[in-house]
């Protein structure tokens, strides 16, 4: 066979060797430059997370995404709905309240660094034996972080991107900002947020002014608050307070 005629085979069979390879080249590039432009999104939309909870360590957050979601469902019912919020300072809310709120939600609060692992070993367990979502384990930096930034849906993605603004809240703020922020935020009813607000609400009066009594009552409204806002008579809500009422005198505030 003549040498020419070889060579010129070889590289018939080469050809698609080549061509493969540049395929797979070109296919690493463009999966390089999406993984690259992912984590640049990535990186730039927990900056602008991070910046904001820079912001509010020294100014007050004059509202928050779980906020203006139901401003929306609101003004679909109403077109002039507004919310009921009024800011007060950490030291305008009563003892009894932080006290209250912190048995009720989060009992070591001041010790964990944004999640009591605890505390989400026993919701997962109480969920199984209920067969469905009874408890949640979260935190009070936990159900902040989800209130500022974020939005009801339910996913894995969503948990992730909430254990990380905890992280951040817990490392930009102390505990009593974390603490002011929370109770300044809360939802207490239809369009009712905040301490200030529910204290007017529920007992004409303001969130300096609460009693433990009172101050029991609304720590107890907290994982429902529309429902107990419409059922103020509930027994539970009387029985739960009860039970909030005889732990406060052990709470630990910052």
């Amino acid at each position: 066979m003549p040498r020419s005629l070889s060579a010129r085979n070889v590289a018939r069979s080469r050809g698609p060797l080549i061509g493969l390879g540049r395929a797979i080249v070109t296919a690493w590039k463009f999966y390089c430059y999406a993984l690259g432009v992912i984590t640049l999104i990535f990186v730039l939309v927990q900056t602008s997370f991070w910046a904001q909870i820079v912001w509010w360590k020294f100014f007050n957050p004059g509202s928050t995404s779980f906020m203006e979601l139901r401003l929306e469902e609101l003004r679909a019912k109403q077109p002039n709905a507004a919310l009921r919020h009024t800011w007060v300072d950490y030291g305008s809310i009563a003892m009894s309240l932080k006290s209250a709120v912190i048995v009720a939600e989060d009992a070591k609060f001041v010790d964990h660094e944004g999640f009591d692992w605890e505390g989400i070993q026993r919701a997962i367990d109480r969920n199984k034996r209920s067969g469905r979502a009874v408890a949640g384990g979260s935190t009070i930096t936990q159900q902040l972080a989800k209130n500022l930034f974020l939005s009801g849906e339910r996913s894995y993605v969503r948990k992730a991107q909430e254990a990380l603004i905890t992280l951040m809240l817990e490392w930009t703020l102390d505990k009593s900002r974390i603490l002011e922020i929370y109770l300044n935020v809360a939802e207490w009813g239809e369009g009712v947020f905040g301490a200030q607000a529910a204290a007017q609400h529920y007992f004409k009066t303001g969130a300096d002014r609460l009693t433990a009594e009172q101050a029991a009552r609304l720590a107890a409204m907290l994982p429902r608050p529309q429902f107990y806002d419409k059922n103020r008579g509930a027994p539970y809500l009387f029985e739960y307070g009860a039970r909030i009422l005889a732990r406060m005198p052990q709470a630990q505030v910052p």
